[in-house]
């Protein structure tokens, strides 16, 4: 039987990976530290389901931890890495930067030591959109500059993504690092705007839009994103037989090591959104228009013509159909 590692496994995103592999006849090896960042009872809800199946064996432990994710490689060998344990959000990193620091590079460094001592055949690693920082320049694509972040968190990412090259290089790990954009979906974090804007709205509360409404989202749901991913786990990168194989391949000229953006290929405006949660629920938004926040940028678009050149996949998802999921999930779980 094949085994995965997912570190991030009771995650919003993870919790979908670890899911997908499972019912492709995976092993799968979670890894997750059930921080309190947001609610633990969600995230113990994502693992209930998880520890369902036979070959799911839960870790609880932190991924900066010393030796844990080396024990673990040594144990079980997995073939293939999915590394989505991160300290997220823009703005608790300017409440907590020490936690970005310590999860997302000191995490990333010990699972980049675990694979330099276990070499799997493939890692797969989250980065995110807000690797590109102060790019205007739209729709993003992987081969952009990307040197001017504008929160902590997005610097950790772009930071990881060069750490984790400079391995790729000197260890020949294959590495395929993918940016986020806006993913949603039922099991979402509450921290997010969809699962704010949603539980305000039901519950009569204003809700806050920031830069007075003007924002544009490349939003993405979440099993279009997991199915992607799931997808490259098979397009492992080789700089060496690679290289012009595709137009605009990020693929690097010294390393087995890619960055493909994985999006809808699409930018939402955020009062379109927004009307789409106050479609599913029937009821009018109060909204508290506020000025840009700091850390955050105004637009997001997704270029994944790579995506679909390594994949052939493209994702599918309206978004007013994975709104309405999102909203019908809601009122199941949290029984409205």
């Amino acid at each position: 039987m094949k085994t995965a590692l997912v570190t991030g496994s009771s995650g919003f995103i993870g919790y979908f990976v670890a899911e997908a592999l499972l019912s492709q006849g995976w092993r799968v090896i979670g890894v997750d530290s059930m921080s309190d960042y947001y609610d633990v009872n969600l995230k113990q809800s994502r693992l209930d389901l998880l520890e369902t199946h036979a070959e799911f064996v839960n870790v609880h432990g932190e991924v900066q931890e010393q030796g844990l994710l080396t024990a673990l490689f040594a144990e079980h060998e997995p073939e293939i890495v999915i590394h989505l344990a991160a300290q997220a959000g823009v703005r608790y990193s300017l409440e907590n930067p020490m936690s970005y620091f310590q999860t997302n590079l000191g995490g990333t460094l010990q699972l980049l030591e675990a694979a330099r001592a276990h070499p799997p055949k493939h890692m797969l690693m989250a980065s995110s959109s807000s690797a590109y920082g102060a790019n205007t320049q739209m729709p993003y694509n992987e081969n952009m500059q990307a040197d001017h972040q504008m929160s902590l968190y997005a610097a950790t990412k772009k930071s990881s993504e060069n750490i984790a090259h400079s391995y790729a290089h000197l260890f020949s790990l294959p590495i395929t690092m993918f940016r986020f954009f806006t993913v949603y979906g039922p099991w979402g974090r509450p921290d997010m705007a969809p699962h704010k804007f949603t539980s305000r709205i039901l519950e009569g509360r204003p809700i806050d839009v920031y830069n007075h409404g003007d924002m544009r989202r490349d939003f993405t749901y979440v099993t279009d994103l997991v199915q992607a991913i799931l997808l490259l786990v098979d397009a492992v990168p080789d700089h060496l037989t690679q290289q012009g194989q595709f137009d605009g391949d990020s693929l690097s000229p010294v390393a087995p090591y890619r960055v493909v953006n994985i999006g809808n290929s699409d930018t939402v405006p955020l009062l379109d959104f927004i009307k789409a949660i106050e479609d599913a629920t029937d009821i009018k938004a109060e909204k508290n228009l506020m000025p840009m926040q700091p850390g955050d940028v105004p637009a997001t678009w997704a270029d994944a013509s790579l995506l679909k050149s390594l994949t052939g996949y493209v994702p599918k998802t309206d978004v007013r159909d994975g709104v309405a999921q999102f909203v019908a999930w809601y009122r199941d779980y949290y029984k409205i």
